[in-house]
């Protein structure tokens, strides 16, 4: 008999973003190893969108521990600190049942960005929220030692990410009349946008994939950018492998799938110094960092698009499942 893992999140599973991604690739490699994945997400609830975030659903989640009991898991994994992790973290402690947990999203400087929330009132919280974790999972090692600077007592240990390769893979790429400058991104206030709109590059076409709330405020402001939506599977793909250079510009992520996406296709990643890009771009390699994106892009049309594809090889989602499997926490 499979073992049963529930995953307790406040995504929806048709959202994307880089959550929901890593724990549909997690589901198919539990089925490959004999386990069985179940989801506790808002749409088993009653819920409604976060005000000026449609995508983004709150939950009231009443009797989220008779959901808990007929699931009967044998692991329990909290993904999001929002209501539905709350929640069943209150359950889990007052009925004595070991989970984990995992830290996807600065949301400290998230909620100063959105809402002016000051940051040491989150922190407070997420101190709070992670202490009774048996591990919490994390992206890299640099957020390992952020969130131990900032006073989280509990095991913390890096947690890798991956790329389906069946999809996103190299092709034999035209050279472009222009250079493409690449982004994909939830298009939302705090991912830094402006500074890839605003991007003066010599002979050079922006595209945008994604949509979000910040959309029209940033076709407003840039009309030399080409905005084309959500993009997933092949489609999303297509882009990756005809862009010459990816730019990431957020300064908050804690990883960012959608740079493994593009180094698989052999686009060179431009971003900042920073948690995230940092802890995966090879600078000189498959990407280069600088607080300046107009040098870091030219350095990237520099690299060999061939290297850059070969350097992506260390993602896998099998290595990131081997990671979560072996720090799962029996219940009991």
């Amino acid at each position: 008999m499979r073992k049963k893992i529930l995953i307790i999140t406040d995504n929806l599973p048709d959202q994307i973003n880089g959550v929901v991604t890593t724990y549909k690739n997690l589901a198919h490699q539990a089925i490959l190893n004999q386990y069985e994945m179940v989801f506790l997400d808002p749409s088993g609830f009653k819920n409604f969108s976060m005000p000026g975030y449609n995508e983004i659903k709150l939950s009231v989640p009443w009797k989220i521990g008779d959901k808990i009991r007929k699931i009967n898991p044998d692991y329990i994994h909290i993904a999001t600190e929002g209501p539905l992790g709350l929640a069943a973290r209150f359950y889990l402690d007052n009925n004595k049942l070991k989970y984990n947990t995992s830290y996807h999203t600065k949301l400290p400087e998230a909620l100063k960005k959105l809402l002016g929330i000051p940051e040491f009132l989150t922190w407070k919280y997420i101190r709070w929220f992670h202490k009774h974790s048996g591990r919490v999972l994390t992206t890299t090692i640099s957020m390992c030692d952020e969130l131990s600077q900032h006073g989280l007592k509990t095991d913390i240990l890096p947690w890798t990410r991956g790329v389906d390769r069946d999809i996103f893979k190299p092709i034999d790429k035209s050279e472009n009349k222009q250079i493409v400058l690449l982004c994909v991104s939830r298009l939302s206030k705090e991912k830094n946008l402006d500074a890839f709109c605003s991007i003066d590059y010599p002979n050079s076409k922006k595209i945008l994939v994604g949509d979000g709330p910040y959309r029209a405020t940033l076709e407003e402001k840039y009309k030399d950018v080409e905005f084309v939506g959500f993009k997933t599977g092949s489609d999303l793909a297509s882009y990756y492998q005809n862009a010459d250079v990816f730019v990431f510009p957020s300064t908050w992520d804690t990883f960012g799938i959608v740079m493994i996406e593009a180094l698989a296709c052999g686009t060179p990643v431009a971003g900042y110094p920073v948690t995230g890009p940092r802890d995966v771009v090879v600078t000189g390699v498959d990407g280069y960092l600088s607080y300046d994106l107009h040098y870091a892009i030219s350095c990237c049309l520099k690299l060999d698009r061939d290297k850059v594809s070969e350097s992506s090889g260390r993602w896998s989602w099998s290595n990131a499942w081997d990671i979560f499997k072996e720090n799962l926490i029996d219940i009991k």
